[in-house]
């Protein structure tokens, strides 16, 4: 996986664990998109105090990941969901029985729901 997407999966899901300077710097390098330097001047820091934070932050979000696994669940039930509604669509191409349709169309709906 991209690694500045497996970061924002990890702080979408764990970053409320952080410190508030954590978060900042976090979001000001990867959601504001300052340079180091850039960080450095707005939180009167080093450029390398700002790089030791973002990396020890980073072994953080993943240190949540390696224990609590939300993320791998996540993603294993998104794909368990995309699988039963293929195999809904499925049903409904095959039987057209009118009350058939509409519990797949529930099901379909509910699959729809849980993966947006």
């Amino acid at each position: 996986m991209d690694d500045i997407l497996q970061l924002t999966l990890l702080y979408d899901f764990y970053g409320e664990l952080l410190t508030e300077k954590q978060k900042q710097v976090y979001e000001m390098h990867y959601q504001n998109d300052l340079s180091l330097t850039e960080i450095g001047e707005e939180l009167s820091i080093s450029r390398q105090a700002v790089r030791d934070q973002l990396k020890r932050t980073e072994r953080i979000l993943q240190g949540y990941e390696e224990k609590l696994q939300l993320i791998s669940r996540f993603q294993a039930q998104k794909k368990a969901v995309q699988e039963m509604k293929h195999i809904i669509e499925d049903m409904e191409k095959k039987n057209p029985d009118a009350a058939m349709v509409k519990a797949i169309s529930k099901m379909k709906k509910i699959a729809e729901e849980i993966l947006s």
